[in-house]
């Protein structure tokens, strides 16, 4: 069912027992994120793994506040707010919209008309400021302030709290398509916040491409990419760039909304890794498999989800940059300090009562690590689009995601495994895998004992391990320069005489199927 709202979604939850509502007084500094970190930790190895969403009722300082953590939290959530059975489904859905079957024959043609309409029916619906319930509440100017609401902190040595779930809306200043990702922000203030959407992000590459437009030409433009890191550091010498230049880029501004509390399709479609010309509007109504209703802001030329507990509507200044941080991460360590955009809430519109979702990341098992696995499975045929060859690929969430893949592929020629690590670095957001490792099709990636076998025994580390250099994610605390490093991929296959192996190559150990066969009632009448 396509869940219209955070509100109809939380019952849901409710009514599959998903939900434990917490009456004793709670603070949302720390003691939230410790009461969730222990939920998401507990059942570990178990059907019950993740614990239970939270929503917490009595928040210390917050007369009337609701907290929402932990909705993602388990593999029985993720499916449920995808409405499928098994994660493995997205990536079949993906598949057959990826490579339909072309029809033979005119009635065949006549059957896929129903199927062309309802991807029509996929894209975003504007509705009006009165059906949206986003609007319930509308503030502007003095009553601007992000201190009415429960944000969290969620690590002793943070920053400051950090908004942690919220759905960032952009614009691409180029195609004028719309982006939303999920960027953690830390409020300095009631009316402005760090807007941490890293380097490589879509967001920041909006941001970007408002400075390039700002030079004029693209001599200018390299410039000022050159000289400011891309967007990402204070000029230290801008005395090749034109002093209008530099004006026009103090001057400019980029609009940007912030939904928080969505329908649990879109909190998701934020941190699908979609190609830039994709909205995670569509993604959202594809997922939902019905369109998402949006309203336009109240300040800024940008629409929204309409249902939507809470919006921020304001700007970035493309001249401005403020420390952000520390915060503790996914990675299980703090991002440390540096300087990212600063968000100006222009306008704060929301629900009556509002219920504020949140997450804490850290250590591995947490909500994070359930999202993460969905997006492995949506991202499995998106990759099969370039490297068909990709049989199936693990990311485990002790890995942080960006940091391991465990890839296995039909081998068809000396170097293949070279050839898929080499187009994995070139794909998107997997250009951040610091470590890929690659095995033959008959190796279950899915089970790590086993990959873990095949990778101690099949290598030759120095014949077999490559490393290579390149942007390495902004977490990455080990880089050798922040957001530039080396990575490497280890060929875990089954080595050729046409790539240098003259040895013989050793059988792995199985058993005959008829000897499966025959002692199966023995083995079950002793319980094994």
């Amino acid at each position: 069912m396509a869940y219209e709202s955070l509100r109809e979604w939380m019952k849901e939850l409710e009514r599959a027992g998903e939900l434990k509502r917490v009456g004793a007084e709670v603070s949302p500094k720390l003691e939230m994120a410790e009461i969730a970190d222990r939920a998401a930790k507990s059942g570990k190895g178990t059907k019950d793994a993740g614990g239970p969403a939270l929503l917490f009722e009595n928040v210390a300082g917050y007369p009337g506040a609701r907290v929402l953590m932990n909705q993602f939290g388990s593999e029985k959530r993720m499916q449920m707010a995808l409405d499928v059975e098994s994660l493995e489904e997205i990536a079949e859905r993906i598949e057959l919209l990826l490579h339909p079957v072309a029809p033979a024959g005119l009635m065949e043609k006549l059957k896929m008309l129903p199927k062309l309409a309802e991807i029509g029916g996929f894209f975003p619906k504007t509705v009006s400021a009165k059906d949206a319930a986003c609007k319930e509440v509308v503030l502007r100017e003095a009553e601007v302030d992000l201190m009415k609401f429960p944000v969290l902190t969620t690590w002793p040595e943070d920053g400051g709290p950090f908004i942690t779930l919220p759905c960032v809306v952009t614009r691409d200043p180029k195609s004028g398509k719309r982006n939303v990702g999920m960027y953690r922000m830390q409020v300095y203030d009631g009316k402005t916040t760090g807007m941490h959407w890293q380097r490589q992000k879509v967001a920041a590459e909006h941001f970007r491409d408002r400075m390039r437009a700002a030079t004029e030409s693209a001599a200018g433009a390299v410039d000022v990419m050159a000289l400011t890191a891309g967007g990402s550091v204070a000029a230290v010498d801008a005395s090749s760039v034109p002093q209008h230049v530099l004006t026009k880029i103090r001057g400019e501004r980029m609009e940007v909304a912030v939904a928080i509390g969505t329908d649990p399709a879109l909190t998701f479609s934020a941190i699908v890794p979609a190609p830039p010309e994709v909205e995670e509007y569509l993604i959202a109504g594809f997922l939902r498999g019905k369109a998402l209703e949006v309203v336009k802001c109240e300040t800024v030329d940008l629409e929204v989800p309409a249902h939507a507990e809470i919006v921020l509507e304001g700007y970035v200044e493309l001249g401005e940059l403020r420390s952000e941080g520390p915060f503790g991460d996914h990675t299980g360590f703090y991002t440390m300090k540096e300087d990212y955009p600063v968000f100006h809430v222009t306008c704060i519109t929301h629900r009556k009562d509002p219920i504020y979702a949140a997450t804490v990341v850290g250590k591995p098992p947490m909500e994070d690590a359930w999202m993460g696995k969905a997006v492995e499975r949506i991202f499995l045929p998106l990759m099969r689009l370039t490297l068909p060859e990709i049989v199936d690929v693990n990311l485990p969430p002790e890995g942080v995601f960006h940091n391991l893949m465990i890839v296995s592929i039909r081998k068809s020629y000396a170097g293949h495994a070279r050839k898929v690590m080499n187009g994995i670095w070139a794909m998107g957001q997997a250009m951040f895998t610091k470590c890929i490792v690659v095995v033959d099709e008959d190796c279950d990636v899915q089970d790590v004992a086993e990959v873990t076998l095949r990778v101690a025994n099949n290598i030759d580390p120095e014949r077999d391990i490559q490393f290579t250099m390149g942007p390495v994610d902004s977490l990455d605390h080990a880089s050798r320069l922040p957001n530039y490093g080396s990575k490497m991929g280890i060929d875990a296959t089954r080595k050729w005489a046409a790539e240098g192996f003259t040895r013989p190559w050793p059988q792995m150990l199985t058993m005959p199927d008829e000897v499966k066969k025959k002692v199966e009632s023995i083995c079950k009448g002793l319980g094994i």
